[in-house]
């Protein structure tokens, strides 16, 4: 467990006349992510709001109340000693109600995911005898959960040593598909040769899925531009693409896609040892810009 790690929720797991304490600790995080702010170009210092309307100008928090608009620039209050009564209160225990396929849920249903853990040597056993029984059943465990003052919609799956606990949209949050593909005729019939190129093409792009080979060239761009700034030098940025234009011949495009692809794969072995040089130089750049960067931000200070 990290030393950091911070339990989200706490409470139980409740499978018939079995009960056993769990924590909830979120599966994912964003503190990775550069976050700009908005500055005064001339000061340098942090733009702040405040609350205010254009007729009265800033608001006394007392003076704020929540409101439904009803029609434009009508509003009817809403007391939060209303939607106080509306909360659910949290009985902190999940029940497990109901068992189904993953290839039964869409995944837009999807939403947060949390990993479960075991409170204890005690809950051990019941923990693992669920997670065992999930995971040669190849069932979800549906049930919900009041978390964040709002009840929702639980799905837990074995997941490695442990669980993962999704929390899964309500239907009326989720948009009918329907309505956006309705006017996508059902004459078109693509011709069977390329299908057969398409999934030639998909077979030869097969693999398993691993998050560490796609790269958020958004993020690394941004985080070498402020690393450029304070290192005082010019930022080393990828040249802009141009963007692709229409395929007028499918059949020849996906030939020459299929045999791009095949080259790859031919000459793959050959680059092997350059690639690791490559990798090497570039984690010694990195170094350098970041070792840059601290000394300018010392100079600074």
């Amino acid at each position: 467990m990290p030393a950091d790690a911070r339990a989200y929720w706490k409470g139980h797991i409740r499978l018939s006349l079995v009960t056993f304490p769990v924590h909830l600790y979120s599966g994912v995080t964003d503190t990775q992510k550069i976050r700009l702010h908005k500055i005064s170009k001339d000061s340098g210092e942090r733009v702040h709001y405040k609350d205010s309307t254009a007729s009265e100008g800033v608001i006394e928090k007392s003076d704020i109340v929540k409101g439904y608009e009803y029609e434009k620039g009508q509003y009817v209050e809403i007391d939060d000693k209303e939607l106080a009564k509306l909360k659910v209160e949290s009985t902190h225990t999940i029940d497990l109600v109901q068992f189904t396929e993953q290839r039964d849920i869409d995944p837009i249903y999807f939403d947060k995911p949390y990993y479960v853990v075991p409170e204890g040597k005690l809950a051990l056993e019941a923990f693992a005898t669920v997670r065992d029984a999930l995971r040669d059943a190849g069932k979800i465990a549906l049930g919900q959960i009041t978390i964040g003052g709002r009840e929702r919609i639980a799905a837990i799956k074995a997941c490695g040593k442990g669980m993962v606990l999704e929390t899964l949209r309500y239907n009326y949050e989720v948009r009918e598909a329907s309505r956006y593909f309705e006017d996508i005729s059902e004459k078109v019939k693509p011709d069977k040769d390329q299908i057969a190129l398409a999934k030639q093409l998909i077979e030869a792009k097969s693999g398993k899925f691993d998050p560490k080979s796609f790269k958020d060239t958004y993020q690394e761009g941004l985080m070498e531009i402020i690393e450029a700034k304070l290192g005082h030098r010019k930022a080393n940025l990828p040249k802009a693409t141009k963007e692709p234009g229409n395929v007028v011949n499918i059949m020849d495009a996906l030939k020459r896609s299929l045999d791009q692809t095949k080259g790859k794969e031919k000459a793959a072995p050959a680059k092997k040892t350059p690639a690791k040089k490559t990798a090497a130089k570039k984690t010694a750049a990195k170094s350098s810009a970041k070792s840059s960067a601290a000394k300018a931000r010392k100079k600074a200070a």
